[in-house]
Order: C-alpha cells, then sequence, then structure tokens
C-alpha cells in the first residue's frame, strides 16, 4: 500500500506550493517513486513541478460520455486516455483529474476512472494528493487510506477556519486518516497564540508555520517552477526542516 499524504485548505494559501516542494523533498531523500495526484480543478501543480500537462481525466472522461472511436472498446479507450494524461519525470508522475463532472450521466465512465486509477496507484510507493478546498474530491478516488494529512492555511482568520472545518468534514468521509497536521504559510514574523478552534482542531504540538519568502513570490511570477528554487531559499530550508520533523523516520528506514 502506498504511503499518502493529502494536502487540502482553502483557495491561494500556497498549497500547491508546498505539494511541490513536499515531492522535491520525497525525491530527495530516495522516497519514490511518487504519484502526484492534482485533484485540484484548476490544474496547476504541473506548473510548480516544471512538467507540461496534456491531457486530464475528466476530458477523458467527457469524450467517452460524447463517443469512442470505432472499433475501440470502452476499457481499451480509458486506457489509452489514461496514458496520455501521466505525465513521467524523474522520480515521479503526475495526472491531473481536471474539472468536476458536467451535466449527464458519468456512471460508466467514472467507473472504469476508479478501476484505472487504483491500478495505477498500486505502482507507486509514495502518493501525494494535491486537494481543492474540502476534501470530497478525495473521497471519490478508491485510495482511502491517508497517512499525513497536510491542511495549509495563510495567517487569516477566514484559512484557518477553512482548515478547521475541513477537519471536522474528514470525520464524516469514509477515509482512514492516521495524522492530520496544519501548515500556516506565508507568515511574517513568526505567530501569536492560536485562535481556540486551531488548538480544539490541531493541538499546540500539530500546529507549524512557513515564512513569506520574496524569492518564493519572484519565482511565481515569472512563472518559473517553485521547485528549483534555491537550497538557501527560507522557504525551502523551513520546508525541509518541517518535512525532516515528519517523514524523515521513513526516509532514514529508507537505507537499513
Amino acid at each position: 500500500m502506498s504511503f499518502t499524504v493529502a494536502l487540502g485548505g482553502k483557495g491561494g494559501t500556497g498549497k500547491t506550493t508546498i505539494a511541490g516542494l513536499l515531492i522535491r523533498y520525497m525525491i530527495r531523500h530516495g522516497m519514490k517513486p511518487v504519484l502526484a495526484i492534482d485533484a485540484d480543478s484548476n490544474s496547476n501543480l504541473n506548473d510548480v513541478l516544471g512538467v507540461r500537462l496534456i491531457e486530464t481525466l475528466s476530458n477523458a472522461r467527457e469524450t467517452m460520455k460524447k463517443e469512442v472511436p470505432t472499433g475501440m472498446t470502452k476499457d481499451i479507450f480509458m486506457e489509452l486516455k489514461m496514458e496520455e494524461a501521466l505525465v513521467e519525470s524523474d522520480g515521479f508522475d503526475l495526472i491531473a483529474m481536471g474539472q468536476p463532472e458536467g451535466a449527464g450521466c458519468y456512471c460508466a465512465a467514472n467507473n472504469l476512472l476508479t478501476g484505472l486509477i487504483e491500478r495505477l496507484i498500486n505502482n507507486y510507493e509514495y502518493l501525494v494528493v494535491d486537494n481543492e478546498a474540502g476534501m470530497e474530491h478525495f473521497s471519490r478516488l478508491t485510495q482511502k487510506d491517508i497517512d499525513l494529512l497536510l491542511l495549509v492555511s495563510d495567517p487569516s482568520r477566514r484559512g484557518l477556519t477553512a482548515a478547521c472545518r475541513i477537519v471536522d468534514l474528514v470525520k464524516n468521509l469514509p477515509i482512514r486518516v492516521v495524522e492530520t497536521v496544519l501548515i500556516v504559510n506565508q507568515m511574517e514574523n513568526g505567530h501569536a497564540d492560536w485562535p481556540e478552534d486551531v488548538e480544539k482542531a490541531f493541538g499546540g504540538d500539530r500546529v507549524f508555520v512557513l515564512p513569506a519568502d520574496p524569492m518564493l513570490a519572484k519565482y511565481d511570477f515569472e512563472g518559473k517552477p517553485t521547485t528549483t528554487l534555491p537550497d538557501d531559499a527560507p522557504v525551502v530550508k523551513a520546508a525541509d526542516e518541517l518535512f525532516d520533523r515528519l517523514l524523515g523516520s521513513r526516509w532514514k528506514g529508507l537505507g537499513e
């Protein structure tokens, strides 16, 4: 079974950037192969990772709903589309879910995709899922066990509240979550005491911070993959220290 890390949080908090930094960390520490699933309908994990996205599973599903080429079964058609959607790179592969369902019945296409995704996941030691705000999208995948749930917020009250609500939402989904932490991103000057609902949802030792980093903003503006940030960039150093704390025991055990 894959070791699964899922990310969620309010839009605009930087969770996709953190997903990219996590994948970079995992590869550098021998935690591979990694399957990255971009489950956000606004797919941009490929930009963070510096790879080109050709197809999404939603496009494949939409095409199958309308027509399948003559002489080709739906199963074979979706297999081909899955191969088109899978972006292969050094140490990781990426697949994007794309837009959610539109009008009409998608049962047949969704059932085929579910089986294909299940088979695909089984080929990877590590799975990183970048979700939309909320966790409903992830609950539709066949992988129902999350080893580490990273909820990402900015320092705003709305972002923190959204993270707390996702914690409550996850409790009502058919998903097993081993560990949940909150990452407060883009912090300027450390932090004061966290609000009561944050303390209740996460506890004092499950809340971590990552600093605001002008270099990260510069890379974003210039369209550079943020996974190519230098090792001494403040956000990279802080992220690596955080991932050491959360995942260090796994990569240190790889050589034992």
